[in-house]
Formats: C-alpha cells, sequence, structure tokens
C-alpha cells in the first residue's frame, strides 16, 4: 500500500459506487465493477462493501487494490445529505396478507391431473 492516499473530488454527490470504479478507471465496464464489488474487492470506509449500487458521498474512503482514495466535494458542487436508513416495522402474521374480493368474474378451474390452468388461443 502506498504511504499517502489518492484524493479525488466530486462534481456532485451522491455517486453509485460501481459508476466511481467505472469513472476511475479501476473497471474496464460497468459489469467488471459490479462483479469486483460483488467478490469483496472492495472496502468502503474501512469495511468491504458488497452493495454495487451503494451510494458515496464527500468524506468516505475507498480502499482498492492497495491504494486508498478519499473523496471529496468541488468547491462549486452543492453538498446532499446522506440518506438514513429508517427501520421498517415488524410485520405482524396477518399485515401481509390481504383478503381478496371476488369480483364475480369466473375463474378457470386448474386440471386436478397436471396442476395446471387451461390456455385458450380463441
Amino acid at each position: 500500500m502506498q504511504d499517502g492516499f489518492i484524493e479525488i473530488e466530486l462534481e456532485e454527490e451522491p455517486i453509485e459506487l460501481c459508476n466511481l470504479l467505472k469513472v476511475l478507471d479501476l473497471a474496464e465496464t460497468g459489469g467488471h465493477a459490479k462483479l469486483l464489488i460483488t467478490e469483496g474487492y472492495v472496502a468502503l470506509n474501512d469495511e468491504v462493501c458488497t452493495q454495487k449500487r451503494k451510494k458515496i458521498y464527500s468524506g468516505d474512503v475507498l480502499h482498492f487494490d492497495g491504494d486508498e482514495f478519499h473523496l471529496t466535494l468541488a468547491p462549486d458542487a452543492t453538498p446532499q445529505p446522506r440518506a438514513v436508513a429508517t427501520p421498517k416495522p415488524k410485520a405482524t402474521p396477518s399485515a401481509g396478507k390481504k383478503k381478496r374480493q371476488k369480483s364475480g368474474k369466473s375463474y378457470t378451474q386448474v386440471d386436478k391431473n397436471t396442476g395446471r390452468k387451461p390456455i385458450s388461443f380463441g
């Protein structure tokens, strides 16, 4: 690893991690960038990051291939607030199940032998 770090100035934020790797020419294509991320070759803020579309902001530190990249914001760019994850409420057993009201339409019966619905081409 190098003694110092490489400073990257962002024109706008946030930027997705896979797009940042492409812009910095650390990956040849978007697919290559996504593969590098999912295989665990990229660390963000000293933790391995496997989220391909992770939003990156100024102040974040990217580690890749023995190099450390410090991300800053360009002087003329406006900073965006970081998205804060809100905890999802826990589902009650009946919360996900909604009763379906019959609309009066007749539904095709399932074949008892195959378990399939017949297809009509007419």
